[in-house]
């Protein structure tokens, strides 16, 4: 038999331990304990690893602390564009969209694409529509809207129009030029995810955001594009990364793991320290990913002041953590 497992991440980068309160510690670990409990028990019903991905990365999109769904940041133009992609390790069928802005459930529309189209990626109003034909929650873009995420579009652009805060980086300057103590809540990197293998052997992976504060409008980093921001396959492992998009996509980040593993004989462990400790600094690629391989191991690292992740393997109590 064997054992279904799940891992979730709410973005790299985190609140610095210095700096975090109780209470918010306790409400980040409470909001990723609830989305892990929805995916556990999807696959304690013998349910599919794609399944718990979506179910699991449904939840994180319905919860405000996180940057995907109802608390997503704001474009330069105050709007919101949301990312997702899903992957079926079993046949590789993947789906994506981005740019959407109606849809409440992003990944459910990645999903859609998937299941429902002769098709990978659906952008912008036509993938919003598609989602509509599917019968899927739509909502009023306001529904996506928090105070917090206003005012941190409004501290961007008092800073300067072309500042663009990552939800991501591991710190910030001041205004001597000197690097502030990491992190603040405005800075964390803003993406959600979940990786599971199911008790038939199966792998999934899963990505959803809300991109990055202030950025230009039609902007698309790696969270939706499959390789990059997503991957999974039954042979190798399911990652879904968070981090600076453009270095992910020039990484090829998430297939890069399955590619050491495939042909390179790497281990899990082994891939994926390679790629977010070593490939990824030597082009500025802050972040950090989750993945599972085909015999249910896990790794979680990160190359941030935190990592907001969780885990949990059939029979035993689970795992969540922020920083290291």
């Amino acid at each position: 038999m064997i054992k279904p497992v799940l891992a979730i991440h709410g973005g790299a980068g985190a609140i610095a331990r210095a700096q975090i309160t109780p209470e918010t510690r306790e409400q980040y670990e409470y909001a990723l304990r609830h989305a892990l409990a929805g995916g556990e028990r999807v696959l304690a019903e013998g349910g599919l690893a794609l399944d718990a991905v979506a179910e699991a990365v449904r939840l994180l999109e319905e919860c405000p602390l996180f940057n995907a769904g109802h608390g997503a940041v704001f474009t330069r133009d105050a709007e919101h564009e949301l990312d997702a992609a899903i992957m079926d390790g079993q046949s590789l069928r993947c789906g994506s969209v981005a740019n959407v802005r109606t849809v409440r459930n992003p990944i459910l529309a990645a999903r859609a694409v998937m299941e429902h189209s002769p098709h990978v990626f659906f952008v912008g109003h036509n993938a919003d529509a598609f989602a509509r034909a599917q019968g899927l929650a739509c909502v009023d873009p306001t529904f996506f809207s928090t105070t917090a995420r206003r005012e941190q579009l409004e501290a961007a652009q008092r800073s300067g129009s072309e500042t663009i805060i990552l939800d991501h980086d591991s710190a910030v300057s001041n205004t001597d030029g000197q690097t502030a103590a990491p992190i603040d809540e405005s800075n964390k990197m803003g993406t959600v995810g979940a990786v599971a293998l199911d008790s038939y052997g199966n792998l999934a992976a899963a990505t959803s955001t809300g991109g990055m504060t202030n950025k230009w409008p039609g902007r698309i980093g790696d969270s939706p594009i499959i390789g990059a921001g997503c991957y999974a396959n039954n042979k190798t492992c399911a990652v879904s990364t968070t981090g600076k998009g453009e270095a992910f996509i020039r990484a090829v980040a998430a297939y890069d793991v399955s590619a050491q593993m495939e042909y390179a004989g790497r281990s899990l462990e082994q891939a994926t320290n390679q790629l977010i400790h070593s490939k990824l600094p030597a082009m500025d690629g802050a972040g950090g990913l989750i993945a599972i391989d085909a015999q249910g191991n896990i790794a979680m690292p990160f190359n941030t002041e935190g990592m907001y992740r969780a885990y949990v393997v059939s029979g035993q109590a689970p795992f969540v953590a922020i920083h290291r």
